[in-house]
């Protein structure tokens, strides 16, 4: 039998986001987010290419990018509630993490490899946020999939886009506990 770590399991096992709306002050600074974020970068990487990097969004920066979502958003004939839901994904926000995938060139490791990677990433700095006593929200939406927003907002490359953005802050209310998946219903053994 293995050795096992029953409180990391049982953290595995009753783990919840945060909605990112219930996030509050204070957030973690940046010695409180130093371990979170190396955490996260012990994600597995196919190869050591390290396909992924942080960017840490502090109040001022997720001010600029509200104000760059309404721009793109009308730019791109968005629906205004689209719009308003999406600035207020970066207005209302004290501080997120937009974790980057950015594939290496590698005769080995397929790009999807290093995609899959970098949303490896995503989970394991939630986790780690959450571990760490923080509440966190993974969440993307349509301005980190828009190319001009990315380039123009967070400097992204042209081979570079968001695997995640995760929220961290204070809880302010409890989420309520939701649905989770039919185990049966989505596994398949097969022995031979």
């Amino acid at each position: 039998m293995p050795d096992a770590n029953p409180a990391a399991l049982d953290f595995l096992l009753s783990r919840r986001s945060r909605p990112a709306k219930t996030l509050g002050l204070p957030v973690p600074d940046r010695e409180a987010l130093g371990p979170i974020l190396t955490a996260a970068a012990r994600t597995p990487d196919h190869g050591k290419l390290e396909p992924w990097r942080f960017i840490v969004l502090e109040r001022q920066a997720l001010a600029r990018l509200a104000a760059l979502v309404e721009t793109r958003g009308a730019a791109l004939s968005r629906a205004p509630e689209d719009i308003a839901k999406a600035a207020a994904q970066y207005g209302a926000a004290d501080l997120a993490v937009a974790v980057i995938a950015s594939p290496k060139p590698s005769p080995k490791i397929p790009e999807i490899e290093q995609i899959l990677s970098a949303g490896a990433v995503c989970l394991s700095l939630l986790n780690a946020a959450l571990a760490a006593g923080w509440g966190a929200n993974w969440l993307s939406g349509w301005p980190s999939h828009d190319p001009d927003f990315a380039q123009k907002g967070l400097g992204l490359t042209e081979k570079e886009s968001v695997a995640g953005l995760i929220h961290i802050g204070t809880e302010t209310s409890a989420p309520p506990e939701r649905p989770r998946p039919d185990l049966a219903a989505i596994t398949t053994w097969m022995a031979e």
